[in-house]
């Protein structure tokens, strides 16, 4: 009896051994694809969306903007966060989002900037 239990045990241990290895592959395969993604878009951009924990699309989503402009940009998050306000009965959580991706876009206009001062240094050719 001890003997059937014990092979049952290392079956089950087997089964759950090969299913966690395969989804720990399944992830890294989805993080590998996510920063092939990230890395097309610019390293110090990838960079401020894993701080952020917002990607520019998202961001450009939560703020309804489709271009980065910085006056579009403030007048939406404006308007976003006034409504918002949890003393007008919004939602503290949509708020945080809304400022969030008003730091994330800002944020991309800073590199985008700090990328076009250097294409201007660049001795022409």
């Amino acid at each position: 009896m001890a003997k059937y239990l014990a092979q049952i045990i290392v079956m089950g241990v087997q089964v759950v051994g090969r299913a966690f290895a395969r989804a720990l592959r399944q992830e890294f395969a989805g993080n590998r694809a996510a920063a092939d993604a990230r890395g097309r878009a610019g390293h110090q951009s990838a960079a401020a969306s894993n701080l952020s924990g917002l990607s520019l699309q998202e961001a450009q989503q939560i703020l309804n903007v489709s271009k980065l402009s910085p006056e579009e940009i403030q007048k939406n998050y404006e308007h976003l966060f006034k409504v918002n306000d949890k003393s007008v009965g919004g939602s503290f959580y949509l708020q945080s989002k809304v400022v969030r991706a008003r730091e994330r876009l800002q944020e991309e206009l800073r590199i985008q900037a700090q990328e076009d001062r250097e294409k201007e240094r660049m001795p022409k050719t």
